[in-house]
C-alpha cells in the first residue's frame, strides 16, 4: 500500500518531468491537510508543541501517511538540492542533512509497521523503503559496501513481493528493481568487481543514458576509465599519416569513439539512437575546441611550417581535420538515420492520418538531404585533404548518391501537386545520378557499403515513372476539371444566379448571401450648368444723361451752400 501511494503521488505531482520542487510542495500541502483532518496539529501559531505517532493511535492508517509524507518531503528536497549542487557545491551538505532526515522518518515508519495492526505486505514495503533510503544515503557518502547491502536488501524484498502478487501489481515492484540494479553494479565496481563495468555500460545502452542518482557518477566513471587507458595512447593513424595526440581530452574521446559507435549500432529504438548521436557529437565538439585552443598560440609556427613543407599541414592541424571529419561523418549518419525513419513513416502515412497525427511530407526529407550535402561540401574543404584524390573521389560519389535521393523526394513533392512534367524531369535526373554512381564506383565500393543502395532507388524510380505517366494521362483526359454543382463557388449572391442551378449550403446558414449589401455605386445624370458666353460681346447704351451729377465740394461750394446759391 505504501509503495503504490508513493509511486502514484510521484507520477501525478512532478516527478514524471523530474520536478522535485513541485513534488516537495505537494508533500507539504498533503501533510497540512492530514494534520488538520486528524486534529494532529503541532501546537498553534504562537507555540510549537511536538507530537509523535505511537502504536496506540494507529486505528486510522492515515497516521502512517503522516510519517510517509514526512520522509517523502525530505527525500524530494534532497533530490532538488542534488540538481542545484552541480552549480553550487555548498548545497551538498544540506543534501546529506535532508537524506539523513528522510532515513530517520523511514526508521520511524518501519518501527510503527511492526505493530499487529499492520498487514504483512505493508510491513515488507516499509522495510524495503527504509533499505532504499539508507542505500541512497550511504551511496552519497561513498560507503559502497553498506550501500550495496542496503540496495540488495531492498531488491530482494521487491522481487519477493513481485512474485507474490498478480502481474498487474508486480509491474511497480519490477520497475523499482530495475532502478536499483545500476546502483548495485556501480557499488560492486567501486568495491573491486571489474566485471561490473561492462554490465553498467550495457544498462546505459539499453536505457539510452542513465537518469537520477547514478547518471553523473556513471558518466564520471566512464571518463575516469578512459582517462586511465588514455595514458598509454600517444598517436593516431588516419589515411596513411600518423599524428601524435598530446591533448588528454582528445585521447579520451578517441578511445571512446569505437564504444560509442557500437552503442549506436546496437540501439533498440530511434529515440535512444538519437540521444547517443547527440552525446557523441557533444564530446566531439569539446575535443575540437580543445584542439583549437592549442592552435591559437601556435599560429605563426604553423604558417612557417606550411612554407617549409611545401603545403603540408602541421600535425595539430591534421588532428583538427581528423576530428572535424568525425564530427561531419557522425552528423551525416544521424541525418541519414532520421531520413530512414521518415521514409518508413511516409509508407505508413495513411495510418498516421487515421490516428490524427501530423503525417511526414517529402519536404521534410529534402531538408535533411540538404544538410547532408552541405556536410559533404565541408568535408572536401578540410585542410590537408585537398590533394587526396581518393578521398575527394569518395566524397564525390557520396554526394551523387545523396543528390539522387534529394531529387527523388523533390519529384515526390511535385507529384503531390500534380506537376507531372517537372516530376518526370526530376526522375530522369535521379536516374542520371544513380548511373554515374554505378559507373564511377569501381575501387570505392567498400566506402559506399554504408550508403543507401542506388539500385533499389533505380527500381523505385522506374516504377514511379510508369505510375506518373498513367496519372498524367488520366488527368489530361479529365474534361477540363468539370466541377459538380455542389462545388461551384463563384462568390455571386443568389439574386445574380437565378438562372443557374447550384447547391449552395450557405443558403441555409446564418451567413447567407442573397444580395450585395450595401449596394454598389451607380452613375446618374448630374444637374446642368449654364455659362453666359454673350456677356463679353454686348455693348451697353450710354447712361451719362440719366446719372445725377455729384455736387461740387470744397470751400466755394460750402459758401454757396450757406447763402443759398445753386449751380
Amino acid at each position: 500500500m505504501c509503495f503504490r501511494i508513493v509511486k502514484e503521488s510521484q507520477q501525478q505531482h512532478g516527478l514524471r518531468h523530474g520536478d522535485f520542487q513541485r513534488y516537495r510542495g505537494y508533500c507539504s500541502r498533503r501533510l497540512r491537510r492530514l494534520r488538520k483532518t486528524l486534529n494532529f496539529k503541532m501546537g498553534n501559531r504562537h507555540k510549537f508543541t511536538g507530537k509523535k505517532v505511537t502504536e496506540e493511535i494507529l486505528s486510522d492508517n492515515r497516521y502512517l501517511l503522516l510519517i510517509l509524507m514526512d520522509a517523502e518531503r525530505a527525500w524530494s528536497y534532497a533530490m532538488q538540492l542534488k540538481q542545484e549542487a552541480n552549480t553550487e557545491p555548498r548545497k551538498r551538505f544540506h543534501l546529506l542533512s535532508r537524506l539523513r532526515k528522510a532515513v530517520k522518518h523511514a526508521e520511524e515508519l518501519e518501527r510503527l509497521c511492526e505493530s499487529n495492526r499492520v498487514d504483512a505486505k505493508t510491513k515488507l514495503e516499509a522495510q524495503a523503503y527504509m533499505a532504499y533510503l539508507t542505500g541512497m544515503l550511504r551511496f552519497e557518502h561513498q560507503e559502497w559496501k553498506a550501500a550495496m547491502e542496503a540496495f540488495n536488501k531492498c531488491k530482494t524484498i521487491y522481487e519477493k513481493l513481485a512474485n507474490a502478487f498478480t502481474e498487474e501489481q508486480a509491474v511497480l515492484y519490477n520497475q523499482r528493481v530495475e532502478e536499483i540494479s545500476p546502483n548495485i553494479r556501480y557499488c560492486a565496481y567501486n568495491i573491486g568487481d571489474q566485471s561490473a563495468m561492462n554490465e553498467l555500460m550495457q544498462m546505459r545502452l539499453r536505457s539510452g543514458g542513465t537518469e537520477g542518482l547514478l547518471a553523473e557518477k556513471l558518466e564520471a566513471l566512464i571518463t575516469q576509465t578512459r582517462a586511465k587507458q588514455a595514458a598509454t595512447m600517444s598517436e593516431v593513424e588516419w589515411r596513411g599519416r600518423t599524428v601524435p595526440v598530446k591533448i588528454d581530452k582528445v585521447r579520451i574521446f578517441l578511445l571512446g569513439l569505437a564504444d560509442n559507435e557500437a552503442a549506436i549500432a546496437q540501439a533498440e529504438n530511434e529515440e535512444t539512437k538519437e540521444r547517443l548521436f547527440e552525446s557523441l557529437l557533444s564530446e566531439c565538439r569539446d575535443a575540437i575546441q580543445a584542439v583549437r585552443e592549442e592552435l591559437k598560440p601556435d599560429q605563426k609556427q604553423r604558417e612557417h611550417s606550411l612554407e617549409n613543407d611545401s603545403g603540408k599541414v602541421s600535425n595539430i592541424q591534421y588532428l583538427h581535420s581528423y576530428l572535424t571529419y568525425i564530427k561531419l561523418s557522425t552528423a551525416i549518419k544521424r541525418n541519414e538515420s532520421m531520413a530512414k525513419s521518415l521514409q518508413k513513416a511516409l509508407l505508413q502515412q495513411q495510418r498516421s492520418e487515421e490516428d490524427g497525427k501530423r503525417s511526414p511530407r517529402p519536404q521534410d526529407l529534402i531538408r535533411l538531404y540538404d544538410i547532408i550535402l552541405q556536410n559533404l561540401v565541408e568535408l572536401t574543404q578540410l585542410p590537408g585533404l585537398e590533394e587526396d584524390k581518393n578521398f575527394q573521389k569518395e566524397v564525390g560519389l557520396k554526394t551523387l548518391v545523396y543528390k539522387a535521393y534529394r531529387c527523388f523526394f523533390i519529384a515526390q513533392s511535385y507529384v503531390l501537386v500534380k506537376k507531372w512534367s517537372e516530376a518526370l524531369v526530376l526522375y530522369e535526373r535521379v536516374l542520371k545520378y544513380a548511373r554515374e554512381v554505378q559507373s564511377g564506383a569501381g575501387a570505392h565500393r567498400n566506402s559506399l557499403k554504408e550508403l543507401p543502395d542506388v539500385q533499389d532507388l533505380i527500381t523505385q524510380v522506374n516504377a514511379e515513372k510508369y505510375s506518373l505517366q498513367a496519372a498524367a494521362i488520366l488527368d489530361a483526359n479529365d474534361p477540363h476539371e468539370t466541377e459538380s454543382p455542389s462545388q461551384v463557388k463563384d462568390g455571386k449572391p443568389l439574386s445574380e444566379r437565378f438562372e443557374t442551378f447550384c447547391l449552395d449550403p450557405s443558403l441555409v446558414s446564418k451567413q447567407v448571401s442573397l444580395v450585395h449589401f450595401p449596394p454598389g455605386f451607380q452613375p446618374i445624370p448630374c444637374k446642368p450648368l449654364f455659362f453666359d458666353l454673350a456677356l463679353n460681346h454686348v455693348a451697353f447704351p450710354p447712361l451719362e444723361d440719366k446719372v445725377e451729377q455729384k455736387a461740387k465740394s470744397g470751400l466755394t461750394g460750402y459758401i454757396k451752400g450757406i447763402f443759398g446759391f445753386k449751380s
